[in-house]
């Protein structure tokens, strides 16, 4: 069957060769007009029957061409499923050799045992390449992570109001030394004072080792601070003045609040934090904290004056225990009203006889001086 159609297209394509080059051959081999007109009558009849013949063995041929795809795919499948019982004998095949060949089957698990142990050792240059990879990965990670600190702190610093710096060390309580723009600086705070320590000329003061300690607590070596200036931005010694602010907290203001330092220096008004200073002071003023806990005139409009604790001391010092007639505003040996006496604590009757009149004598006689008869005269044997 399918002959005929290959034969009735081969047909259909060479009658519509025949069809198209007949005229030309015709009129070039035979120049008569009468041949040409014959010609020219057969042709259009050769032509549509091409035409035809071609539109009746077109759709047997995609039949053929669906055919030969099945047959295709039926040939392949019966290929396929003799090399799948091929290879299901070779499996038995080698069962039972190892069954009848010991030696040839302890071969086998050895190899098998090789493959499996190069396959172990690929398997762990793998995971180790992965774990490089992740450890590279790892690295880049906080790398970027630092990056995006230091930018952050970056940021932190391009938005703060204040400026940034390092503290080196601390000088005393109102004088620390700091790294800023690259350079050392000594920082005055401003506004405040505290007790010298470490004056050329004055002695250590009252509360001044609390308040340098209280700064060297508060403002150890490597702390990140915030300069606030206000005012002039350096003193006659080139130290500049400042407000030192230490995680969000006003560190002038603290000392204020802790009795450590006292409000002074106000030379160029107004001050940005001047009533808040003021507040602070007073409230720790009113609860006698630090340098307004020392009795006497120690705090004052230029300072401290450490020489008003010195002299009272030395006045305290030099200043002898009263006798029992200073105390008595009298030559009395003993108080009246202190512990009870005898005739013998006295040295004649006239020292007794003033002592019994200032105890209330002869009216009254605590100390029993007048003895039995009343007459009013203490310890007459003397």
């Amino acid at each position: 069957m399918n002959n005929v159609f290959m034969i009735l297209v081969l047909l259909s394509f060479f009658g519509l060769i025949a069809g198209l080059i007949a005229p030309k051959l015709a009129i070039f081999w035979n120049r008569n007009k009468a041949s040409r007109k014959k010609v020219l009558k057969i042709y259009p009849a050769i032509l549509v029957a091409s035409f035809i013949l071609f539109g009746i063995t077109a759709p047997s041929l995609e039949e053929m061409e669906e055919e030969t795809t099945v047959s295709s795919e039926e040939d392949y499948a019966e290929e396929t499923e003799p090399a799948e019982e091929s290879k299901d004998t070779t499996t038995q095949e080698d069962k039972e050799e190892r069954e009848e060949n010991p030696q040839n089957s302890d071969n086998k698990p050895d190899e098998v045992d090789n493959k499996e142990k190069q396959s172990s050792e690929q398997t762990e240059n793998n995971a180790t390449a992965n774990e490089s990879k992740k450890e590279d990965t790892e690295e880049q990670t906080t790398d970027e992570s630092d990056q995006l600190n230091n930018n952050g702190s970056k940021e932190d610093k391009k938005n703060s109001p204040y400026e940034q710096a390092t503290v080196s060390r601390v000088v005393d309580g109102d004088t620390i030394e700091v790294t800023y723009n690259g350079k050392t600086e000594d920082v005055r705070l401003l506004l405040v004072d505290t007790p010298e320590v470490k004056h050329p000329s004055k002695p250590v003061q009252e509360f001044g080792p609390e308040a340098s300690a209280y700064a060297k607590k508060m403002l150890t070596p490597g702390t990140k601070v915030g300069l606030e200036f206000d005012g002039p931005k350096r003193d006659k010694y080139d130290r500049l003045l400042a407000y030192v602010w230490i995680e969000g907290r006003n560190f002038n203001k603290a000392l204020l609040e802790n009795g450590y330092a006292r409000l002074a220096y106000r030379y160029d008004p107004p001050y940005t934090h001047y009533e808040t200073f003021m507040k602070a002071q007073n409230q720790a003023k009113s609860q006698e904290l630090g340098i307004w806990s020392v009795e006497g005139n120690y705090v004052q409009d230029d300072g401290f004056h450490q020489e008003v604790l010195v002299s009272s001391n030395a006045k305290e010092d030099t200043q002898q225990p009263k006798t029992s007639e200073e105390q008595n505003g009298s030559s009395l040996p003993y108080d009246p009203d202190g512990p009870d006496r005898d005739c013998g604590d006295f040295n004649s009757h006239e020292e007794a006889q003033a002592f019994f009149e200032a105890a209330g004598g002869p009216e009254q006689d605590p100390h029993r001086l007048d003895g039995s008869d009343n007459d009013g005269l203490a310890c007459e044997s003397l």
